[in-house]
Parts: C-alpha cells; structure tokens; sequence
C-alpha cells in the first residue's frame, strides 16, 4: 500500500485591521487626521509606497512612546488614509495611495508637495 499524505493546509492569509471602505473615506475625516504634525509626518513616511513596521524608532518618531505611535497610527488607518496588515504579532503599515487618488485626485501630491521634508 502507498501512504498518502494529507496536502498541508494553505498558509494563513495575512489579515488586515478594520478600515473604511475606498467609497467610504470621507475627506473632512482625512484633512483632520492629517492636521496633525506627527500624522503628517508619518504620512511623508508612508508616501514611498512601501510597507512600514509600527516600530517608532523605525519611523523617526523614538521621541514618542509607542503607544502614542500606535494611537497616531489608528487615526490614520480609521480615516481610510493607511492600511494595517497583521502577520502574526507584527504590524505593517502602508498608504492606501491608490484608494486616496481615485476618491480625492490631486489632494496627496497636494499634500506631500507642501509638506517640508524630512529631516
């Protein structure tokens, strides 16, 4: 007799945190959670198009305890402005860019045009 195997289960998918919908992101709720100094920062952040750990150091915010960056972070995310996958205990972060143009067009190249850079 040949033993048979059981196909292994398919990987877990990531999970992504609670967000608006794209046709739900309102523009007063994004130009709020934006008129803050450490929200824009993070958006100048985010603006590279890659995914970005919550780790404050990694985002330049060391200054801040982290759960004033996770704080930062959910108001972002709730706006509709960034997305958060979950992969096991760590959190990636990413700019929902694509959503943001095809409700708002102009408003982030607006935004990140007058931002000052990083420094």
């Amino acid at each position: 007799m040949i033993p048979t195997t059981t196909p292994a289960a398919p990987a877990a998918e990531d999970e992504r945190l609670p967000q608006p919908a794209a046709g739900d992101i309102e523009l007063v709720t994004v130009l709020h959670a934006l008129g803050d100094p450490v929200r824009m920062r993070l958006l100048l952040n985010y603006a590279d198009g890659a995914e970005h750990s919550c780790a404050p150091h990694d985002l330049g915010l060391e200054h801040l305890h982290k759960s004033t960056v996770s704080h930062h972070m959910r108001v972002l995310r709730e706006a509709g402005v960034t997305t958060t996958r979950v992969a096991g205990r760590n959190r990636f972060v990413s700019l929902r860019r694509a959503d943001l143009d095809a409700r708002f067009p102009g408003l982030l190249d607006a935004l990140l045009a007058s931002a000052p850079a990083l420094s």
